[in-house]
């Protein structure tokens, strides 16, 4: 099997870890995670202008590409450089937009003039008709960069079932308590007393939308966590070269050489499931579904193996603010648990199956 990214996306991966690299180095990380919002506009503007927010889209959206290899490429660049920015926010937002028919919208996003958001879980807000309109109620916690955003795309339940809104920044009845996350970047609670939103879509039509953004999103996260993977395992090989006990480099003991080659084989399961999950995305509901969940239950299975053993191999250093690999292991450990855990993906697998025989 060719598992080549083709021209056009190796020239995106090259650009896009090239820009990142002359201008995301860790000095300048540190002054964007310590500034009030947790990113950098002018960085976001830039990465407009180069064409990767465009890459997460389809051409009918206003994108050029938009494929799962896309996204992860995408997303892959940004966990190698460990970069914060609205991307997944951006994302999920953004396909939401696509499949509503709000491209209009959209295209703003893509040139970067308009920052989104994304609230997806219905459970936890309440929708209903308001005159020539909707009212929303209810909260949602630890929504991506949700005080910086110009709209935010929330799902909420209604009297047809699960719905999605576009609530714009201001709305009356609407605030947010902004709060920096452990690994980079900022988060908010929103909290919502009869705002007014916008209707996206039909109402009572979200659940596969939202299933299907859920989906691209996770294959994001996974090539994310990959990438950070590689990243550890690199900086933890050279550490265990450089530093000296005994009078030898600690990568002669044998001990240590068998928990780097079980960690190299373990990252390179994660990698085949990730790309798994791309690869499958077009097939179907169920093999889409089962694809994701497995990629997401390897990830959080080996991204946890991966920031431990760096850490341990790495001893007190490792825990230290000052070692760039704490800040990659705090990230494969958040990614582990953004869109749900492994137990989480592990019993959703299981009913797809059951669902799947059943059909």
């Amino acid at each position: 099997m060719d598992f080549s990214l083709g021209e056009d996306r190796q020239m995106l991966v090259n650009s896009l870890g090239r820009f990142l690299a002359g201008n995301f180095d860790w000095k300048t990380r540190e002054q964007v995670i310590a500034s009030s919002e947790g990113w950098s506009r002018d960085l976001w503007r830039q990465l407009a202008d180069l064409g990767v927010i465009g890459a997460l889209f389809d051409e009918e959206s206003g994108g050029y590409a938009g494929s799962p290899f896309d996204v992860g490429v995408v997303f892959g660049e940004v966990g190698r450089a460990l970069a914060v920015g609205p991307f997944l926010g951006t994302l999920m937002a953004g396909r939401v937009l696509a499949a509503t028919g709000r491209a209009d919208l959209l295209e703003r996003v893509i040139a970067g003039e308009v920052i989104l958001s994304a609230a997806l879980e219905a459970a936890t807000l309440r929708a209903v008709v308001a005159g020539d309109g909707w009212s929303l109620s209810g909260s949602q916690a630890v929504v991506p960069f949700a005080a910086s955003a110009d709209h935010i795309v929330v799902a909420a339940t209604t009297a047809q079932g699960p719905s999605l809104f576009l609530v714009d920044k201001g709305a009356s009845g609407l605030s947010i308590q902004s709060y920096p996350l452990v690994d980079g970047g900022a988060a908010g609670e929103l909290r919502l007393d009869g705002v007014p939103a916008t209707l996206l879509g039909e109402a009572g039509q979200a659940a596969p939308i939202i299933e299907a953004v859920n989906a691209v999103a996770l294959v994001g996260l996974c090539w994310e966590a990959v990438s950070i993977m590689d990243v550890v395992k690199d900086q933890t090989l050279e550490y265990l070269r450089t530093r000296k006990q005994f009078g030898i480099a600690i990568g002669k003991f044998q001990a240590l050489q068998h928990r780097m080659a079980t960690l190299a084989l373990e990252i390179e399961q994660a990698r085949s499931a990730a790309i798994n999950a791309a690869a499958r995305f077009q097939e179907g509901r169920i093999t889409r579904e089962k694809a994701v969940s497995a990629a997401k239950y390897t990830i959080g299975r080996v991204g946890t193996l991966a920031a431990e053993e760096a850490i341990q191999l790495h001893g007190g250093i490792g825990m230290t603010w000052e070692l760039p690999l704490s800040h990659y292991a705090k990230r494969l450990v958040m990614i582990g648990h953004q869109l749900g855990d492994e137990d989480h993906h592990l019993e959703r697998f299981i009913a797809l199956g059951r669902e799947s025989a059943a059909a």
